[in-house]
């Protein structure tokens, strides 16, 4: 059974969310928050799955919302709703910590598979969308001094010279598929070394994978 917590200051909007969550057999919503404050204290309290998250919400918006949330250390994984798949606040929803986005005008089914995602541990966003936002909104971030930042970066340090390779092309978008063509290995080696490679830069999912490479520059923006 997944958990789920609705966060959104439009009482029918949160409503349409619980009709179509409870109608399924693996779905059960603990909660429901109308501004970003109760949703970090209804995290607190239930420990959900998975927050379904709005952005524009009044006093604490969903942004920081999530921030709290992550930096807490709970182990719920927040799916933000946005308008747009590439604008700026799904962008900074992204390196708040949350683990995917979708828009409000996904269909049923696609919502239902992004919470099912996220709560599996996975990441909604396709790596190649997230880059494509990175790069549209990545230019704010600040120089780093010096020639080679990642290798003064202990999470890069961690790696070896395979899985650094290796976060290099998440970073770039690409899929296991393209990541086994790449490196001659079985679509099955590459998943581990995937695993490994969140284990060991503590990131929650290939989302935050892909954000660690644009920060340690391993990847720049095109």
């Amino acid at each position: 059974m997944t958990t789920v917590l609705l966060a959104d200051d439009q009482p029918m909007q949160r409503f349409g969310f619980r009709m179509l969550l409870e109608s399924q057999d693996d779905m059960r919503v603990v909660g429901e928050a109308g501004n970003g404050t109760e949703a970090v204290h209804l995290v607190a309290r239930h420990a959900p799955d998975v927050v379904l998250m709005d952005i524009r919400m009044p006093g604490l918006d969903g942004i920081e919302a999530t921030r709290r949330i992550i930096a807490s250390g709970a182990s719920t994984r927040v799916l933000i709703v946005t308008t747009f798949d590439l604008d700026a606040h799904a962008y900074d929803g992204l390196r708040a910590g949350a683990s995917g986005f979708l828009v409000k005008d996904a269909l049923p089914e696609e919502l239902l598979a992004g919470i099912r995602a996220v709560a599996a541990g996975d990441a909604v966003v396709a790596p190649s969308l997230t880059r494509r936002l990175l790069d549209a909104y990545v230019h704010h971030l600040p120089a780093v001094p010096g020639s080679s930042p990642a290798a003064a970066d202990p999470r890069i340090a961690a790696l070896t010279e395979r899985e650094r390779e290796m976060l290099t092309v998440i970073g770039q978008g690409w899929s296991n598929t393209e990541i086994a063509t790449r490196f001659h290995l079985a679509e099955s080696t590459v998943k581990t070394h995937v695993t490994r490679i969140l284990a060991k830069t503590g990131a929650r999912d290939r989302v935050q994978a892909v954000i660690l490479a644009y920060d340690t520059r391993l990847v720049t923006p095109v």
